[in-house]
C-alpha cells in the first residue's frame, strides 16, 4: 500500500501548527482520529487533529491512499496522529476515536485476525512505546466530526484520483500529492 500525505493549508508542506503550546511540551494532549475508503476496499482517507486540553488545535494532518479498506483506514489516522504527537512529546497522551474496532483491538480487549491488520497494529503498538502515558477512548461519531470532515475530504481527493486510473489499475495501490482546501 501506498499513500500520499497531505497538509492541511500549511505553506511550508508540513503539518499545521497552532499558537505557543506547539513551542514547548504539552503536559496532555488529545488526539481526534478517523479514517474511510469510498468502497472497501477502494480509495481511502485518514485524518488526525492533536488539540491542547483546552480544545485549541495544534497540528491537524491527512492522507489519501488506497486502495485499501475502512479499517485499514482508521490505523493509518492513528499512525498519523501518532507522529505529530511524537514532534511535541507530551507526558500524556488520550487518542480519541469512533471505530470500536480500533479502539478495542489497541486496547487489547479484541485481538488482531485480519492478517492486513497484524502490520499496522504492529506499527501502531511501536509508535506509543515512547509515550509515558497513553488512554484511548471510543467516542460517538458526532463527537468526532472535525476528524470525520478532514478524512472525507481526503477520501474525496483519493476518489479523483482513484477516477484517473484505467479500470484495470484502480486495484493497484497508488500514490499522488495534494493539498486539501
Amino acid at each position: 500500500m501506498t499513500s500520499a500525505d497531505s497538509p492541511v493549508e500549511h505553506p511550508a508542506g508540513g503539518p499545521k501548527p497552532h499558537g505557543p503550546a506547539h513551542e514547548r511540551a504539552p503536559v496532555h494532549l488529545v488526539l481526534y482520529v478517523d479514517g474511510g475508503s469510498s468502497g472497501n476496499p477502494g480509495p481511502c482517507g485518514s485524518a488526525a487533529i492533536l488539540k491542547a486540553d483546552d480544545g485549541t488545535t495544534l497540528m491537524e494532518k491527512a492522507r489519501a491512499f488506497g486502495p485499501a479498506t475502512n479499517n485499514v483506514a482508521e490505523y493509518q489516522a492513528v499512525i498519523l496522529g501518532l507522529e505529530m504527537a511524537a514532534q511535541l512529546r507530551p507526558e500524556r497522551l488520550t487518542i480519541r476515536s469512533d471505530s470500536e474496532l480500533l479502539v478495542r483491538q489497541l486496547a487489547g480487549q479484541y485481538r488482531v485476525k485480519a492478517p492486513h491488520l497484524k502490520p499496522l497494529h504492529q506499527q501502531v503498538r511501536r509508535l506509543l512505546a515512547p509515550f509515558e502515558s497513553v488512554e484511548i477512548e471510543h467516542i460517538p461519531r458526532s463527537q468526532n466530526s472535525e476528524a470525520d470532515k478532514l478524512a472525507a475530504k481526503a477520501i474525496e481527493k483519493a476518489r479523483q484520483v482513484d477516477a484517473q486510473l484505467p479500470a484495470d489499475a484502480r486495484k493497484t495501490p497508488h500514490t499522488k500529492t495534494f493539498r486539501l482546501k
